[in-house]
């Protein structure tokens, strides 16, 4: 190898090829790093998007659960009532009041809440995160049903649009006393 003959020339290597070859192989490897760091990036916001996603869906779900339970709880305490239940609405919350043979029970829907208190007692938050409530007497042929009509906020986390789910309820119970 003489190094003499390659001093005028730079483009030539020692072993007598081009440069420009291997410095398009770094260019392109430039380039493929470039496209894997897209690519990584891209995928990084579509698995963010899914877990965001996922979480929103697990909330949305244990919030019907938890709608679920207590519309069967207000059931059973309207068909354990003898009758006498009593609807109250005042300052912007409204109450129920139901006698049972075990005990008074009182609902009320107030601040984005509805709450439960036995024998007037302190009150326990049944659900969280409630648009609307109402409960109202349903007058039918052979007597009175009582109707709770629910609708839960939807779900959001972040820049996720409010979900397809739109959760409303509907439960209807009769009084004991009515059958």
């Amino acid at each position: 190898m003489n190094l003499r003959s390659h001093r005028g020339r730079p483009w030539l290597s020692a072993f007598g090829r081009r440069t420009s070859l291997a410095a398009y192989l770094l260019i392109e490897c430039l380039v493929y790093i470039s496209v894997l760091f897209l690519l990584l990036g891209a995928g990084y916001v579509a698995l963010d998007r899914c877990i965001d996603h996922s979480v929103v869906l697990r909330r949305t779900a244990d919030d019907i659960s938890n709608a679920l339970h207590a519309g069967e709880r207000w059931r059973a305490d309207v068909r354990a009532a003898n009758g006498n239940i009593r609807l109250e609405n005042k300052d912007g919350e409204q109450l129920v009041y139901l006698t049972t043979p075990r005990g008074k029970r009182t609902y009320r829907f107030s601040s984005g809440s509805v709450f439960r208190s036995v024998d007037q007692g302190p009150w326990t938050r049944l659900l969280p995160n409630v648009q609307s409530s109402t409960m109202q007497s349903d007058p039918r042929r052979n007597g009175i049903a009582w109707r709770w009509e629910l609708e839960l906020q939807p779900r959001t986390k972040g820049i996720i649009k409010p979900g397809r789910v739109r959760p409303l309820f509907t439960f209807i119970a009769v009084p004991a006393s009515n059958l």
